[in-house]
């Protein structure tokens, strides 16, 4: 690719990422997109673990990575203050916990070019952050349509195809004069927050399965468990605070929950519920086995069987617990308006 390239500007939230900033720049330096035409802001959240040593020590060594303070430290905000800072025509949204191919750019920006699309994404393959056997598990229950639906960027696809969301986005950056910035009280989900209002101004989000990156995902049941509890929060909670739908992938975790909880309750009292939770119950635990079972064979690995069994079950109860918590949490502030509004009416 030649340097007349349009300029690239490439937004980073970052907040405590030591481990991971160092190769996700690396990745990036290395990406066959024509230096001059590239510029990489990483918008720091005051991280206290040694993350901004590490980007400050690329600043001195590279001409095209700049740190900016993001002192407000959430997600929303550095994506807000990324664009705001951005020069460039095309704004590529990455993720400080994932490593880069280096065609992601070229491919990012070849395909917004010839597709006429407003955002394009590629897949997401799902690699442990450490080489454990639940590193391992893990990384393969999170790729698979048992664990997380008919997520495209996460299971993959054949071939390119329009869809509702990407994870890190290549944009056109008269998308953002056109449909307004992230909406900073999305703590999460402001990416489907804001390609939801994209699709509905009329843009289109390409998904390429050749533009690839390597997502870090946990090696440990709790930190799976608490980040599947958050995201699970926060697509309920979301849909209350800025009108977004969310895909019906989404509920059937809190769905399940519901039956669950719903079938306990009517065994107390009504002795039929006691079959219908055991059908539940016993559908559930012989589809994660299936699939669990499949999966480790298919690695070889028996021994993967219970690991990704136990993975499934942590991914899947902790996420129908965070929807029934952003359930509450809604129903909360709803309630706390309503009486704002009827103590203002009587004052």
């Amino acid at each position: 690719m030649m340097l007349t390239e349009p300029l690239v500007s490439i937004i980073i939230p970052c907040r405590n990422e030591r481990r991971f900033i160092g190769q996700c720049l690396a990745s990036i330096i290395s990406s066959t997109y024509p230096k001059g035409s590239l510029e990489v802001l990483v918008i720091d959240g005051m991280s206290v673990d040694g993350t901004r040593q590490v980007v400050q020590k690329f600043e001195r060594e590279v001409p095209f990575i700049r740190m900016i303070d993001n002192k407000k430290t959430t997600t929303p905000c550095a994506l807000n203050i990324g664009v705001g800072n951005a020069a460039g025509e095309i704004i590529i949204r990455m993720d400080a916990h994932t490593e880069y191919d280096p065609q992601y750019i070229s491919k990012c920006v070849e395909w917004l070019s010839k597709s006429g699309a407003d955002n394009v994404g590629g897949i997401w393959i799902t690699t442990p952050s450490k080489d454990t056997l639940w590193g391992k598990c893990i990384s393969l229950a999170l790729s698979h349509p048992f664990g997380v639906g008919n997520s495209y960027f996460r299971v993959g696809s054949k071939q390119p195809k329009y869809v509702d969301t990407v994870p890190f986005g290549c944009y056109k950056r008269e998308v953002f004069s056109r449909i307004g910035l992230f909406k900073e009280e999305l703590l999460r989900s402001q990416d489907i927050e804001f390609n939801v209002r994209l699709r509905r101004a009329g843009g289109e989000i390409l998904l390429v399965p050749d533009i690839k990156c390597r997502y870090f995902a946990d090696s440990n049941l709790k930190d799976l468990a608490v980040k599947s509890f958050r995201n699970g929060f926060w697509v309920i909670y979301s849909a209350g605070l800025a009108d977004m739908p969310f895909s019906p992938r989404h509920l059937v975790p809190f769905v399940f929950i519901c039956s669950l909880v719903a079938g306990t309750a009517g065994s107390l009292f009504y002795s039929p519920s006691t079959f219908s939770l055991a059908l539940i119950a016993g559908a559930y635990v012989s589809a994660n086995a299936i699939f669990s079972l499949m999966i480790a064979a298919r690695e070889k690995r028996p021994l993967y069987f219970p690991f990704i069994f136990l993975s499934f079950l942590a991914l899947h109860f902790s996420y129908g617990l965070g929807s029934a918590s952003g359930l509450a949490a809604l129903a909360k502030e709803s309630a706390r308006r309503f009486f704002r509004r009827f103590q203002a009416s009587t004052e």
